[in-house]
C-alpha cells in the first residue's frame, strides 16, 4: 500500500520480500501409551529425562512396563517423550471430613499417601479471611515428600481465588471432588486420604488402548494422541511383563493406521512367543499368522529379537524387555547426530544398557528375516549389541516397495509435515503467478538447505529435487475451483544394506 504524498521530500515505503520460511519439523518425538503408577490419564504429557517422568507418572513397577521402556529410550538418546497413560478400573483416593471434599488428582494407590492440613488466616492480616471464607490448604505426599502449599484460597465461586480453580490448574495433587461446598473447611491436621481407597485396577488390555468402543469419539486410548500437535514414533510396551504381556493384533492395527494417519512410525515389538526366527516365518505364529494381525504398513517396523537388561526391581537380575524403547531412543540419537536420512542402524547404533539379546541371530538367520522386512538386533564382537536392519514393514523384498527403507519414508513424512505447516499461508491468497513464485521460492530454499546437510542424492540441486508450480500444474479449471498445485520430488538417499567386494587374484607380469 503506497504512502499518502503530501509534502515534497523523500518518503520510505517498506516492501515485502514474498519470503517465508518452511521450517523443519522435529523428527523424533516419541509417544508412549501404556499404564503408570500415577499420572493424568488419556492426556499426551511432554517428558524430557526419565527423573521427570518418575516425578510425574511414578518410579519403575512390575506392573506398569512403560516405565522401563521410556527408561530405556531416555537411556539409547531420546530427548522428548509424549506419555499417554491409561488404567483399567483404577479408584482415585478421596477424602471427605465435613465440608472438605477432595480426591487424588489421579486414580491409583499412591493416593493414599495423601494427607491435608487446613488452616485459618489470621483477619488482622487478611481482612478477607472472614468475610470470603478464606483459608490455607497445605497437601504433603508422604510416599515423595512432595508438598503444596495454597494460601488465601476461597470457598466461594465469585472469588478469583476460588479453590476449585485453584487447585485444578495448579495442584499436582489433589482436585475438588464435585462441588465445593460454600463455607470454608474447619481447621485440620494431616487429614488422611481414607474414605476411598486408592486402587491402580488391573492390568490393561486392548479395551483400554485401542477397541473401546467410544475410545475415537472420547480422544482416549491411541486417539488421546490428537491432542498433542506432533509426534514421529509410537511406542505400545507390553501390557504386562513376562509371556502374557503382548498387546493385541487389533491394538498394532489400530495403531498402524493411526500412523499412518498422522505421519508417524510405529514401532511393533515382536511377539513373546517369537523365540528363535523360525518362529517369525511359521505360518501359525508368524508375521502371516492371525496372532500378529498386522498388514504390510509403510508406517511400520518391526524389530527382533527383545533385549536382556537389568532389572533394578529384581537386585540387578536380568530380564527380558520388548526393543521398542531402545529403538526408539537410537532413531533419535541418529537423527540429533546424522539426520533423519540416515537409517538408524549400523555399528553406530549401538543398544546402550543392553548385556545381551533373547535369540542370538546368525548371518543365515538374518539372511531370511531381512527379505521378510524384519529388522534384526545383532551381537558382533567387539562391536557389541547392534540395530542391523532398517526397512519398513512394507520393505518385504517381494513387495518391491519404493517405502522399502525406513530413512526414505521418514524422509518424505519428514518434507510432508515441513511443508503442510509451512504453506498454510498460502490459504485463500490470490491464485496467480506471484503466488507460485513466492512458493516456488520458499519451498526451494527449504529443499536446498535439505541438499546441503546432505539429504538427497545428486551432485546438483537440479538432480536431487525439484519444485514446480506454475501454469503447467496449476490449471484454469483449477484455478476456477480455488486450487493450486504444487508437485515437490526429491531423490532419496538410501542405505548401502549389501556391501559386495570383488576380488581377483592376478598374475604378475615382468618389466619389459
Amino acid at each position: 500500500m503506497s504512502v499518502p504524498l503530501t509534502y515534497p521530500g523523500v518518503y520510505i515505503e517498506e516492501i515485502p520480500s514474498g519470503v517465508r520460511s518452511v521450517t523443519g519439523v522435529a523428527t523424533s518425538i516419541t509417544a508412549f501409551i501404556g499404564s503408570a503408577l500415577r499420572g493424568e490419564e488419556n492426556e499426551p504429557i511432554l517428558v524430557q529425562s526419565f527423573a521427570e517422568y518418575t516425578r510425574t507418572f511414578g518410579s519403575l513397577s512390575p506392573s506398569h512396563p512403560m516405565g522401563f521402556t521410556v527408561n530405556q529410550f531416555f537411556r539409547n538418546g531420546g530427548r522428548d517423550a509424549l506419555i499417554v497413560r491409561v488404567s483399567n478400573g483404577g479408584i482415585a483416593a478421596t477424602l471427605l471430613s465435613g465440608t472438605l471434599n477432595l480426591r487424588a488428582a489421579s486414580t491409583g494407590a499412591w493416593g493414599n499417601n495423601l494427607s491435608v492440613t487446613v488452616t485459618h488466616p489470621d483477619p488482622a492480616i487478611n481482612p478477607d479471611a472472614a468475610t470470603n471464607e478464606v483459608f490455607n490448604l497445605i497437601i504433603t505426599d508422604s510416599a515423595t515428600g512432595a508438598v503444596e502449599t495454597f494460601n488465601n484460597i476461597s470457598a466461594l465461586e465469585e472469588n478469583s481465588r476460588y479453590a476449585t480453580t485453584i487447585l485444578e490448574q495448579q495442584s499436582k495433587l489433589v482436585r475438588v471432588n464435585g462441588t465445593l461446598a460454600a463455607t470454608r473447611p474447619p481447621l485440620a491436621n494431616n487429614l488422611a486420604f481414607d474414605t476411598t481407597t486408592g486402587e491402580d485396577g488391573d492390568a490393561i488390555t486392548d479395551a483400554e488402548v485401542s477397541s473401546g468402543l467410544t475410545l475415537e469419539e472420547d480422544r482416549e486410548g491411541i486417539w488421546a494422541l490428537e491432542k498433542a500437535d506432533l509426534f514421529n514414533l509410537l511406542c505400545i510396551p507390553p501390557f504386562t511383563l513376562g509371556n502374557t504381556g503382548d498387546i493385541g493384533a487389533q491394538s498394532r492395527i489400530a495403531a498402524a493406521a493411526y500412523c499412518l494417519k498422522r505421519r508417524a512410525i510405529y514401532i511393533a515389538d515382536p511377539l513373546y512367543d517369537w523365540d528363535e526366527h523360525s518362529d517369525i516365518t511359521d505360518p501359525a505364529t508368524g508375521l502371516d499368522s492371525a496372532t500378529w494381525g498386522l498388514s504390510r504398513n509403510a508406517n511400520t517396523a518391526v524389530y527382533f529379537p527383545r533385549v536382556v537388561q537389568p532389572n533394578p526391581l529384581q537386585e540387578g537380575r536380568l530380564a527380558e524387555f520388548s526393543p521398542c524403547g531402545v529403538v526408539a531412543g537410537i532413531i533419535a540419537r541418529t537423527d540429533a547426530t546424522r539426520g533423519v536420512w540416515k537409517a538408524p542402524a549400523g555399528l553406530d547404533a549401538t543398544l546402550k544398557g543392553v548385556v545381551a539379546l533373547s535369540a542370538k541371530l546368525t548371518d543365515d538367520n538374518n539372511g531370511i528375516l531381512n527379505p521378510l522386512a524384519v529388522n534384526c538386533l545383532r551381537a558382533f564382537p567387539v562391536n557389541g549389541r547392534v540395530v542391523w536392519g532398517s526397512r519398513t514393514l512394507a520393505g518385504a523384498d517381494q513387495l518391491a516397495s519404493e517405502w522399502k527403507y525406513l530413512p526414505v519414508r521418514r524422509t518424505a513424512l519428514f518434507i510432508e509435515e515441513s511443508l503442510y505447516r509451512g504453506t498454510q499461508w498460502v490459504v485463500f491468497e490470490p491464485n496467480d503467478e506471484p503466488l507460485w513464485s513466492q512458493i516456488r521460492l520458499n519451498i526451494g530454499a527449504f529443499m536446498q538447505n535439505m541438499f546441503r546437510q546432505g539429504a538427497f542424492q545428486g551432485s546438483s540441486p537440479r538432480d536431487a529435487y525439484f519444485v514446480k508450480c506454475d501454469a503447467e500444474s496449476t490449471t484454469q479449471t483449477d484455478i476456477d475451483n480455488g486450487v493450486v498445485n504444487i508437485m515437490v520430488g526429491f531423490a532419496p538417499l538410501k542405505p548401502a544394506e549389501f556391501v559386495v567386494i570383488k576380488l581377483q587374484q592376478i598374475a604378475g607380469q615382468a618389466e619389459t
